[in-house]
């Protein structure tokens, strides 16, 4: 009875290895891809409100073939184009990206690629050069493919603002957010330390020192609360849009303490705060 009981053992351990070796020689590796290779049908891109609904741009890029085992994939591609200034090495906070699935091709309207360059932050009215390229994905677990990188000079056109700029090109920042608290009128040295710079009509900058915390709120006239802006629900400390308003809530301050540069974009009603 117990040689039986072995034999059975040792036949049961046998089928369980058998089927553990087949299991592992059916499993599917992925042998690797080819990096999608991007092209552009013009080598400048034109930019006019008043041909705004015409075409800018037509990038097309070859599908990255993502192998497996079992041969060439029928899988979903995933693509990520990204839009950057040169130099940047697609890292600045204000990239654009644009999220594909399957598609090889994407046009773009003068409209529509004025509109991204325009949430980017560039200035309109004056040349910038910029990098374009995709990114290809086939679930988490493998390695992105990098396309070439693209390049061209564009120069964004103005849109009527968004949210109305200060009426005497003046803005501050005031709350528990920043070393000032919340005075109305800020005393010195915060209604200097806590001024924006104008750098055009539309776009407003501030570089300064945060405690960490709070909220603040931006007042372009001292001493005044009913022309003031404030953040539009939904925004987060780093970014969102906001509106000329005396109402809550304000800009919510950065959690940590240090100094910061705070973006006010009043062509695209956005913000944008970045950590030096």
């Amino acid at each position: 009875m117990k040689n039986k009981l072995i034999k059975l053992m040792l036949s049961f351990f046998a089928v369980l290895l058998f089927w553990s070796c087949e299991k592992e020689e059916n499993k599917i590796f992925i042998t690797g891809g080819t990096p999608p290779v991007l092209t552009a049908n013009k080598a400048a891109i034109p930019l006019n409100f008043a041909t705004r609904d015409n075409e800018a741009i037509k990038l097309t890029w070859t599908n990255p073939n993502y192998g497996f085992t079992t041969g060439i994939s029928s899988q979903d591609v995933n693509y990520l184009m990204e839009i950057d200034t040169t130099g940047s090495n697609f890292s600045n906070p204000g990239r654009q990206s644009i999220s594909i699935a399957r598609e090889l091709e994407r046009t773009f309207t003068q409209e529509q690629l004025n509109n991204y360059l325009l949430n980017q932050l560039l200035v309109p009215g004056i040349p910038h050069n910029i990098e374009i390229r995709i990114t290809s994905t086939l679930g988490s677990n493998i390695v992105p493919l990098y396309s070439n990188v693209l390049k061209f000079t564009v120069t964004p056109y103005s849109i009527p603002p968004k949210v109305e700029p200060p009426t005497n090109g003046t803005l501050w920042m005031t709350g528990d957010a920043a070393q000032s608290g919340w005075s109305n009128p800020l005393p010195a040295p915060y209604n200097v330390s806590q001024s924006f710079k104008k750098v055009t009509n539309t776009l407003y900058e501030l570089t300064v020192n945060l405690p960490g915390g709070g909220a603040y709120k931006l007042i372009q006239e001292p001493g005044n609360w009913s022309t003031q802006y404030h953040m539009i629900a939904g925004g987060t400390w780093d970014d969102g849009d906001f509106e000329k308003k005396d109402s809550d809530p304000g800009f919510p301050g950065p959690p940590s303490a240090g100094s910061y540069k705070i973006t006010v974009n009043f062509q695209t009603g956005k913000y944008k705060v970045v950590k030096l």
